[in-house]
């Protein structure tokens, strides 16, 4: 059992040793040891703000982005509705222009049949005319053989020649 109990000189020197370290240590390496861990707990606790500060950045990033897409989505939605509408109006636009385009053209249209319809008239009228000059003369001819006729004829021509005069003297 002797080797299992110390000696009390062995713990003397041994508690003596124990005291230079932990006095050495104390002097020089608890100082080192303590600054050592509060740089690296300063470190950590920098590095834990610096990453909510990326986190609280990126959220706003992230919320800046959803708020510029869906601005452009409302700019998409606008410019697709003015698209639409300019397009329409072109459509009515278009459509206008034809229906009037034919509307001129029926104008013309019936303008050029007016006259071909007023052209036909005067030749057929012309024709006409002729035709009753024609036959007014055979008339005449065939009722002034006689020369009682011929005499008779002329005086009811001047008479008719004379009232249509005095109608004409009366009315001005």
């Amino acid at each position: 059992m002797a080797l299992l109990t110390p000696d009390f000189g062995l713990l003397f020197w041994m508690l003596v040793n124990f005291l230079i370290v932990f006095g050495v240590l104390a002097k020089f390496g608890f100082p080192v040891i303590t600054r050592m861990v509060s740089e690296r707990r300063d470190h950590i606790s920098r590095s834990l703000q610096a990453a909510e500060e990326a986190t609280k950045k990126l959220e706003n990033v992230r919320q800046e982005s959803l708020a510029i897409l869906e601005e452009a989505r409302a700019q998409q939605t606008e410019i697709i509705k003015k698209a639409i509408a300019d397009g329409e109006q072109l459509v009515r636009s278009a459509q206008q222009r034809a229906a009037d385009e034919a509307q001129k053209q029926l104008e013309a249209a019936r303008r050029s049949i007016d006259l071909q319809k007023e052209k036909a008239l005067s030749e057929i009228n012309a024709q006409v005319a002729l035709l009753s000059v024609d036959i007014a003369e055979k008339i005449l001819r065939r009722q002034l053989d006689d020369r009682a006729h011929q005499e008779s004829f002329a005086l009811q021509m001047a008479e008719e020649a004379e009232s249509i005069r005095r109608k004409r003297s009366h009315k001005r």
